[in-house]
């Protein structure tokens, strides 16, 4: 279904995927992107650069005849932020710059908004067993969580109070071809044959493969059941961090060299060099249950984690 659709964060790991869907597709597409960023094509539409994404941004010149919006341009987490507020910044972004975009597209005459949240919103982690379902009460505990909470507060009043339908969608750790971070260094060391001291942790995480988010965002796009909904999405097959390593390492055609040191025992090794929340994030659980998009979308997830890997890793290998 050819379409008129605004993808903001097009040069992200993210919107890169999606804008390359869209192209496939035949979509007419503005692609927003910030003004230093990498030259790039938009099928059948044009490209804007802005130098801020905030209240102030001026959207009206690329958003004629758009019918969609894919926002998935934010202020990201991260690790060490030297900002004065941390908060106030993620709120000038995330929530400022996001309503002041949905406004204007309302007022534009667009009928949708696609917004790429974060499972923060929902909090930092589960009960294993226990989880987190797209209408539970938010929890966030970071800046970057409550400004993705408070941005989807605002598109909710505003899809209340005008015709334009807002789709919420809150992806978990997001890995495939070009990944980076933790995920990246991870597969460097096993890789690399290095034996990690990760063989014995029996949490469960649920992931999500890149090509897995953006069907998602996609099917999102044209589904009447979609408009003003909140999904998680996920591949729908949990895994402990161990178990993850094994897969990964499988991917690459190496052997995984975990050693079964007891979680306890990494947790307490973490805390006491200052990288607790590392250490929650490779022993700590986080399970979402999808069972709302695969039931009201008609959606399953069409990339397999094996599948998924592979492409990790092919990519790796450049």
């Amino acid at each position: 279904m050819n379409a008129s659709v605004l993808l903001t964060g097009a040069t992200g790991f993210v919107g890169k995927a999606v804008l390359d869907a869209l192209r496939e597709r035949g979509d007419n597409v503005v692609a927003a992107l910030r003004g230093s960023s990498t030259a790039i094509e938009a099928p059948g539409g044009m490209v804007k650069r802005i130098e801020s994404l905030d209240e102030h941004t001026q959207w009206q010149d690329c958003l004629h005849g758009v019918e969609t919006v894919i926002h998935s341009a934010a202020r990201v987490h991260v690790m060490n932020d030297t900002e004065a507020d941390p908060l106030a910044a993620f709120r000038r972004v995330n929530v400022e710059g996001t309503l002041n975009l949905a406004r204007q597209a309302e007022a534009a005459g667009a009928k949708r908004f696609i917004f790429i949240s974060s499972i923060k919103v929902n909090g930092e982690g589960t009960v294993e067993g226990v989880p987190y379902h797209a209408d539970d009460v938010p929890a966030p505990v970071d800046p970057y969580g409550i400004s993705k909470m408070e941005a989807e507060q605002g598109l909710r009043a505003l899809a209340a109070r005008s015709s334009l339908e807002v789709v919420i969608i809150r992806p978990v750790l997001v890995y495939g071809p070009g990944v980076k971070a933790n995920f990246l260094a991870m597969m460097r060391w096993l890789d690399k044959g290095v034996p990690l001291p990760f063989g014995a942790i029996d949490n469960r995480r649920s992931l999500v493969a890149l090509g897995n988010l953006v069907d998602l965002i996609i099917t999102c796009m044209d589904h009447p059941a979609a408009a003003n909904q909140t999904f998680l999405v996920s591949d729908g097959d949990d895994l402990s961090t161990t178990g993850l390593l094994r897969k990964m390492a499988e991917a690459l055609g190496k052997p995984a060299r975990l050693l079964p040191v007891p979680s306890v025992l990494l947790q307490f090794a973490a805390s006491a060099v200052g990288k607790r929340s590392l250490s929650q994030r490779l022993c700590g659980s986080l399970q979402v249950d999808i069972g709302k998009t695969r039931s009201l979308l008609g959606w399953t997830p069409p990339i397999s984690v094996a599948d998924a890997l592979k492409q990790v890793a092919q990519s790796y290998r450049g």
